[in-house]
């Protein structure tokens, strides 16, 4: 039997596919990253099934323990607390591991916070980046900003309720109007999503929010070239600087390789 990797509601929990219950009902054995929460979904829809824990502490021995087992026929579904395993939450390994000894894995999909939140901010375009959870060191989440400063493509990136403030605060210093949204307690009750610049953003949720926070980062817009410098180029220098470029130097360097003013692109930077 192969092994059924099961997305699970993000929040409501009507938000479940028929196939996934079905799957749910039959396995031998459901495999959650909290089984007090997949119980919850489990009771909601009236299924009796077996669970055990499966969750980053315990991913490795789990899975030495369960190849046999799925090598042996049994039927096991995977599920993590909220949206498909895998994806920002365990279960990659195990996927890999069935893979690599034959086990055969088939994914029912389902709903995805990450396109949930993209769809409802608005700033959807034909491709989109997914940063998963944002750093939490401040050197490592200036260097994500530094990387979407010329990108024309939004983002989506997990963050903690008590992070937020900070990231958004360090997000408006490097690009205080772009535009962004913060989306809270997607399909549950109290679902919020609130859209703006990034300086207003900040403003906003000054203070620690409550509930899952999903953001979305618009797209780069480019800046009129009036000073000869373009958005590339002060990325490039920004980078170098990230990496422990003197700026004085990172500026000269791009300045010479892309004929724009050294001056310019070290105030852009600042």
């Amino acid at each position: 039997m192969p092994l059924a990797v099961c997305a699970t509601p993000i929040g409501n929990l009507d938000d479940v596919t028929l196939r996934v219950l079905a799957e749910l009902r039959q396995a031998d054995l459901v495999l959650a990253e909290d089984t007090r929460h997949t119980r919850k979904l489990l009771d909601r829809h009236a299924i009796d099934a077996r669970l055990l824990s499966y969750h980053e502490h315990n991913e490795a021995a789990r899975v030495a323990e369960l190849l046999p087992r799925l090598d042996a026929g049994e039927r096991i579904a995977l599920v993590s607390d909220a949206g498909l395993p895998g994806v920002s939450d365990p279960g990659a390994r195990i996927v890999r591991a069935a893979l690599a000894t034959g086990v055969p894995v088939t994914v029912l999909p389902g709903p995805s916070a990450v396109e949930t939140a993209l769809v409802a901010s608005g700033l959807v375009g034909e491709r989109y980046a997914f940063l998963g959870f944002l750093p939490r060191r401040r050197v490592e989440l200036e260097g994500v900003w530094a990387e979407l400063a010329a990108s024309p493509w939004p983002a989506v990136a997990f963050e903690s309720p008590a992070r937020l403030p900070a990231t958004l605060a360090s997000l408006a210093a490097a690009a205080p109007s772009r535009e962004a949204a913060v989306c809270r307690e997607l399909t549950k009750r109290f679902e919020e999503v609130v859209r703006g610049p990034v300086e207003e953003l900040a403003l906003r949720f000054a203070e620690a929010p409550r509930g899952e926070i999903t953001v979305v980062i618009g797209p780069a817009t480019a800046r009129p070239v009036e000073d000869g410098v373009d958005e590339v180029a002060v990325a490039a220098v920004a980078e170098l600087v990230e990496a422990g470029t003197p700026r004085k130097i990172a500026a000269e360097v791009v300045s010479r390789l892309t004929d724009m003013s050294r001056n310019d692109l070290y105030r852009r930077t600042l």
